[in-house]
């Protein structure tokens, strides 16, 4: 069974940065779509970014665009969310998600994902 697992979760400042990793025990992202999703206490989950591995679409949600990036590393192995002048209300728990047959429309749209992690936690105070 294939596992995505988050790092890089932590407690900041507002205006601080975070990046978060997932990597896959399958080893590689390559022909995925991948994604972050985040979900705060007492709300429902929310996308936040996803990519498409092999040709670089990239979708954000309009409150993060232009502070959060997402990308993958050379080897394919590691996605990323690099997370920039965060704000409190980006609290939440972070997952990373993957579409295998690189659908990135129903990742993005639907939440279609073959595989998803179980989430870091992401605090950012005033």
């Amino acid at each position: 069974e294939v596992q995505f697992v988050e790092t890089g979760g932590g407690s900041v400042q507002a205006g601080g940065s975070l990046r978060l990793s997932c990597g896959s025990s399958e080893s590689t992202f390559n022909g995925f779509a991948a994604g972050w999703f985040r979900q705060a206490p007492g709300k429902g989950r929310e996308r936040v970014a996803a990519l498409h591995i092999r040709d670089g679409a990239a979708y954000y949600v309009p409150s993060v665009r232009g502070r959060f990036t997402i990308s993958v590393d050379d080897d394919r192995n590691t996605l990323y969310l690099q997370m920039n002048n965060l704000k409190p209300e980006d609290t939440a728990v972070y997952y990373c998600a993957g579409n295998r047959r690189g659908y990135l429309l129903q990742l993005w749209d639907n939440s279609r994902a073959d595989y998803w992690g179980r989430g870091t936690q992401v605090t950012v105070y005033s």
